[in-house]
């Protein structure tokens, strides 16, 4: 049993017990009334306070943000990298990629990129290899020999050898295939040595024959089954060509019901067979426009990543901050042929007059966009060139007097005559914005010293049947000079004959001197020798003023973002742009270095 002295002790201890938690309960109620209740009327201030800490911590965040950012840069560099889908627009339609064929700048720029030549334009437009290592001609300048790279392959896997080389050229040159080509290789024979060097044989020398080896090599072992009389019309143009390119076909959709509404999309695919290693690029597709407006529109709204070849920065793009403008200049030359046997122009003393007139650099101010001025035959890139046998500069004091003196008199109506008859012609130009621009400013010029001029704007089809037929006063034109200095078919005088076949002598220019000079220049290879034997041609052209040099004019090449790979000084042809296609990139990741 408990005794009596044990149940009082255990009966203080509970009494002593609740007496602690009775306390603890006290002091709990005062804490909250003190620590909580009593502190709810500064809620207010506290918040205050939480929201100056919560924004300075934000602020000390977005400031060390703002750090890493900015030290990118020290440490981690921007490099272009492989992969992406470039689009790239095109005015015109598509209808054969064969390069036997391809003359449109839609065809032509197709064939590029699936073809390979024996040689090609670098972006310096200096002529290098292509499919060839290298080439060498003779002391003659009658025999080039060109040799291929090693282990070439057609896009198929097949092996590409000389054989496919001569298959090309005896195409070219046999009348049924009907090859636009065709001209250039007249006389020209071609053999295979072995697998891998082929020979050309001309019948004379020619120092520009190199630059005629520029054109697509095609498949014998598909192409030689077929009659030449169909090679022309063969799928292997429209649906599945197999060439050496960087980039290989893959498809093509078409849209729209009529030639107004046609587009074309042609998806290109990279070449992993291609000499110089797969291109960059994933995908290269090239889209076709019927309209200008319609291409326009696309590059604005940012369907493509290029527009090539259009005339200016449309509108809704200039204020791009993205956008890569590339004006490069053509190896082109726009002049006003003066037809020599036309009635007025076949006065020497008026020519000069209207030379002497012309003030080139306004009329390329007038343009709005920059181009390289010209005052000669040569492009002043050419070796050609000669700075002292520019055309009669302008002065306008001097074409006056020279018009006088030539029995051309002023009249009260401000235009001159002589022996009754006015001093007035017809200038033909295609109808675009830019020669009306250009053709606007000579007839204000020309007009300064007592010359009427009636602008004719022709379409470029109609433009076409008129300089084929001959038939304008003067003409104001662009035409391809490349990089080699022949200008021979523009300028010697069996070039003006009706027989010629291109007539492309516009002026109808005929000079002794200048046809010997022309022809001693073209038959040699070495390139000073070449530029001494022009300087008669030169000096015989400026004399007799057959035409004014304005300008060569440009090839606008808009992007959306950068481009890197993309820096060429000049093209001999638009297609030229694809120079160096397989290095394209339009990617770019930060890494660090």
């Amino acid at each position: 049993m408990i005794d009596r002295t044990t149940k009082l002790r255990w009966r203080r201890r509970v009494r002593r017990s609740r007496r602690q938690v009775e306390d603890m309960g006290v002091q709990a109620e005062d804490h909250i009334d003190k620590h909580f209740f009593r502190k709810l009327g500064r809620l207010a201030n506290v918040r205050r306070f939480v929201i100056v800490w919560v924004l300075l911590i934000v602020l000390i965040l977005g400031a060390l943000v703002a750090q890493t950012r900015a030290l990118d840069s020290h440490y981690l560099t921007a490099k272009p990298v492989s992969g992406g889908i470039y689009s790239e627009g095109i005015l015109g339609t598509f209808t054969n990629a064969n390069p036997l064929y391809a003359t449109s700048q839609v065809d032509s720029s197709v064939a590029k990129l699936i073809f390979s030549g024996l040689l090609k334009y670098d972006q310096n437009h200096q002529l290098v290899g292509d499919l060839a290592q290298r080439w060498t001609v003779d002391e003659h300048g009658t025999h080039y020999i060109v040799y291929l790279r090693k282990d070439l392959k057609w896009q198929d896997g097949e092996p590409l050898t000389a054989d496919d080389v001569v298959f090309t050229y005896q195409s070219i040159q046999n009348p049924d295939a009907k090859s636009p080509l065709a001209s250039s290789y007249q006389g020209v024979t071609v053999e295979a040595i072995n697998p891998t060097t082929v020979k050309f044989t001309i019948p004379n020398p020619l120092g520009p024959f190199p630059y005629s080896l520029t054109n697509g090599i095609v498949p014998k072992h598909l192409l030689s089954g077929i009659s030449p009389s169909q090679l022309r019309s063969v799928s292997f143009n429209t649906s599945d060509p197999v060439g050496s390119g960087p980039f290989k076909w893959a498809a093509i959709d078409v849209s729209g019901d009529t030639p107004e509404t046609r587009e074309e999309q042609i998806g290109l695919e990279p070449n992993d067979l291609y000499y110089a290693g797969k291109p960059k690029l994933d995908r290269f597709i090239i889209r076709t426009f019927h309209d200008q407006k319609r291409l326009e529109d696309s590059f604005s709204k940012q369907e493509l990543t290029a527009a090539a070849g259009l005339p200016d920065v449309p509108q809704g793009t200039k204020e791009d901050s993205n956008l890569g403008e590339y004006n490069v200049p053509l190896l082109s030359e726009v002049l006003v042929f003066f037809r020599t046997s036309q009635d007025i122009l076949k006065d020497t003393a008026v020519r000069k007059a209207l030379t002497m007139a012309t003030n080139t650099g306004s009329v390329i101010n007038s343009i709005g966009y920059p181009v390289v001025p010209a005052n000669e035959p040569f492009l002043m890139s050419s070796y050609a060139y000669d700075k002292n046998l520019q055309q009669l500069s302008f002065n306008q004091a001097q074409a006056a007097a020279a018009l006088d003196a030539a029995g051309w008199k002023q009249t009260p109506s401000g235009i001159r005559s002589k022996d009754g008859k006015p001093l007035t012609f017809q200038l033909y130009l295609q109808d675009e914005k830019e020669y009306q621009t250009v053709a606007g400013k000579l007839k204000e010029q020309w007009k300064a010293v007592g010359v009427d001029v009636e602008l004719v704007a022709r379409s470029d089809v109609d433009l076409q049947n008129t300089i084929n037929s001959h038939s304008y006063d003067a003409l104001l034109y662009g035409i391809q000079l490349g990089a080699d200095p022949d200008v021979f078919a523009y300028w010697h005088s069996s070039q003006a004959n009706v027989l010629s076949g291109t007539r492309l002598n516009f002026s109808e220019y005929k000079s002794t001197v200048a046809d010997n000079s022309l022809e001693a220049g073209r038959t040699r290879t070495d390139p000073t020798i070449r530029a001494i034997k022009y300087r008669p041609f030169l000096e015989a052209w400026r004399t007799d003023a057959p035409a004014v040099a304005l300008y060569q004019p440009r090839f606008l090449y808009l992007t959306h973002g950068k481009l890197f790979g993309f820096n060429p000084h000049g093209l001999a042809a638009d297609t030229d742009r694809y120079a160096n296609v397989n290095n394209w990139m339009i990617r770019e990741e930060k890494t660090s270095q």
